[in-house]
């Protein structure tokens, strides 16, 4: 397994807004596309004082289910035009970890 990690920033005037189109829009039209190997995909927000930072963590099978989704250059980020027009930045390459491990509680 493999986990793809993104991080955008916008503004606090904008970050609501973004939220929505990312939770609305963007991660719903990724999971309608059934990727075959994409596993999940969370959003996380963390506000702070000049700033709000989204990450998104997407869970794939394996290297393949990534290209599937970013195509050929695996690491390149997919940010759509209405969502860079939201954000102040973003990374222009994802990170990529490979699961090693998976501790669940009981």
């Amino acid at each position: 397994m493999i986990h793809r990690i993104w991080h955008g920033w916008t503004t606090a005037a904008n970050a609501d807004a973004y939220q929505h189109l990312l939770n609305t829009t963007i991660a719903p039209a990724i999971m309608a596309k059934a990727i075959p190997g994409l596993e999940s995909l969370e959003v996380l927000r963390r506000d702070g004082e000049d700033e709000v930072e989204f990450i998104t963590v997407m869970e794939f099978a394996d290297w393949s289910a990534v290209e599937a989704f970013a195509g050929p250059e695996k690491t390149g980020s997919v940010v759509p035009p209405a969502a860079q027009a939201l954000l102040t930045r973003f990374d222009s390459h994802s990170q990529h970890f490979d699961i090693v491990a998976r501790h669940q509680p009981g």
